[in-house]
């Protein structure tokens, strides 16, 4: 799945919007520390940084960092709390709706969803990603670029359409064309929109948009399952619920004020734009491939029944993914301004969002992989999608980091660089699939979908630290270890109620956490001084 949640990083206007182009952006950005302006290199030649800046307006950009870095915890939190519960409401219609479909034609569902997610890239082009950053530096440029990448996106979702119909047609699943084509477009379009509102640090409008996404969906869901609807009414249910983000994303921009300042649609800033968000369509399209490859090979090779069971063990894991989403949603765009200002706040905040993230992710891989048999019974799991439940616990450690690598490189405009770690994970994924699916069909995919993950870690580390310098064992050795202590605890557990486990290893867990001090006073403060809301 993509790296980005719902709205993508998820991830210009003014005077020279159409000749704008941030600096270092179209040439793989600044291979180089950035240095204080005091610092500069030979007389007569403009130094990195105030190339970089002289593409925006250094007040503007100031003022923008702490508004937003002011609201990033804060942010952060209700984005998790709100996910929090539509990723368990999802997740519940879900089952709900495979167990409504069954192993079969909950396996068709999937591959239309599948094939989906691989021909968005084409209908979105890297485009939200790009704006959700630009935005962030350049606010007052917001009502241009959004205006234009609404007209400009129209031909884009057409050929991803256009694509998509080949597809199912491919898979025998043409009869899905229409609401599936209308999915994807109303998907795109919903993502773009919305990212507005984390360009613009406003969180809280996101969150009554996702909530409302939940209720549409659920009530959709529940109301075919009861009266026996088929495949096609449930992917027009999913669509009906994106319909209505834009249109209420659309609303609160205008109503709320948020995209203040001239419109019109540019031209040459489509033009160029697309060009800058190359990189990022070929990253986001990896991503998809690595992500979703696994599903048409398994349809290729074995029956839909495998395909559903694979698919079904997968909703856990990927229910457990919205959380380094949500805070990268969140932290990506403050990353991409500290990138513009001189200083090490931006390495101080990679080590501390890496931090984060292993801390969130560690317990979660390590309580899965002991548990899986009590969430299988928990979500009435298919009985054979347990198996691969507990392979697929193995990635979510490293699906964790990755998102604080992902963040990192999109947000020091090296997204060329994030496009080369995402064609490894796609060589090893496929390659691996190719030779192991035929032999060991879902069992397989699941385990080399751990591989991957672990691939995508060890480069993207290496890539980001061309720059910036992490001290892996320095920021998570005592999570590690409090992680163990916590598997020590659980395995005795393993066959007792899940309501009775997972607190268990919670509590030890957090105990484990306080006694080594895997947390530094400085951090817990500073988390504590996030949650006060500031404008």
């Amino acid at each position: 799945m993509p790296r980005w949640p719902g709205p993508s990083p998820p991830p210009a206007s003014g005077a020279a919007a159409g000749s704008y182009r941030p600096a270092a952006a179209g040439a793989g950005g600044n291979r180089h520390r950035r240095r204080p302006p005091s610092r500069q290199g030979k007389p007569g030649r403009e130094s990195p940084n105030a190339a970089r800046a002289s593409a925006y307006d250094t007040g503007e950009l100031s003022e923008q960092a702490g508004r937003l870095g002011s609201r990033t915890v804060l942010d952060a939190s209700l984005i998790l709390a709100v996910r929090v519960v539509s990723r368990l409401v999802a997740l519940v219609v879900v089952l709900k709706l495979a167990s409504h479909l069954g192993a079969e034609r909950y396996g068709q569902y999937a591959t239309l969803i599948a094939y989906s997610a691989l021909v968005s890239v084409v209908a979105d082009f890297g485009l939200s990603s790009l704006y959700t950053r630009e935005a962030a530096r350049a606010p007052a440029r917001l009502p241009i670029y959004l205006a234009t990448l609404l007209l400009g996106k129209l031909p884009l979702a057409a050929a991803a359409a256009a694509l998509l119909g080949g597809a199912l047609l491919s898979a025998r699943l043409g009869g899905l064309f229409l609401p599936g084509a209308l999915l994807l477009a109303l998907t795109t379009y919903a993502t773009l929109i919305r990212n507005t509102f984390y360009a613009q640090g406003r969180l809280e409008f996101e969150a009554i948009a996702i909530l409302a996404e939940t209720v549409i969906q659920a009530g959709g869901i529940f109301l075919g399952a009861r009266f026996g609807q088929g495949i096609a009414y449930f992917v027009w249910v999913y669509a009906a619920s994106y319909g209505f983000t834009c249109v209420y994303s659309l609303l609160v921009i205008r109503v709320a004020g948020l995209a203040q300042g001239s419109t019109g649609v540019d031209g040459q800033l489509l033009r160029t734009w697309l060009k800058l968000a190359f990189p990022f369509a070929l990253g986001s399209f990896l991503t998809n491939l690595y992500f979703r490859a696994d599903v048409p090979i398994l349809q290729h090779f074995r029956a839909y029944q495998e395909v559903g069971w694979y698919q079904l063990a997968y909703k856990p894991f990927e229910a457990l993914q919205f959380v380094p989403l949500a805070v990268q949603a969140v932290v990506y765009p403050l990353l991409g301004v500290y990138h513009q200002e001189p200083g090490p706040r931006l390495a101080v905040a990679y080590g501390r969002f890496f931090k984060i993230l292993i801390l969130l992710g560690w317990p979660l891989s390590v309580g899965t992989l002991l548990l899986a048999h009590p969430i299988g019974r928990l979500f009435r799991l298919f009985p054979e999608s347990e198996p691969s439940l507990r392979i697929l616990s193995l990635a979510i450690v490293f699906l964790f980091a990755n998102s604080c690598f992902t963040a990192m490189l999109y947000a020091i405009d090296r997204q060329d660089l994030f496009a080369w770690a995402t064609g490894l994970a796609v060589v090893v994924n496929v390659g691996l699939n190719l030779i192991l699916i035929p032999l060991y069909g879902y069992l397989a995919a699941s385990a080399t979908t751990v591989v991957t993950e672990a691939a995508f870690s060890v480069a993207g580390w290496y890539f980001v630290g061309r720059r910036f310098k992490l001290p892996l064992v320095r920021l998570s050795w005592r999570i590690l270890l409090a992680g163990l202590i916590m598997g020590v605890v659980l395995v005795p557990l393993a066959g007792r109620s899940i309501f009775l486990s997972a607190p268990s290893g919670a509590l030890v867990y957090g105990l484990g956490l306080v006694l080594l001090r895997a947390i530094e006073r400085e951090e817990l403060d500073l988390f504590l001084r996030g949650l006060r809301l500031r404008r």
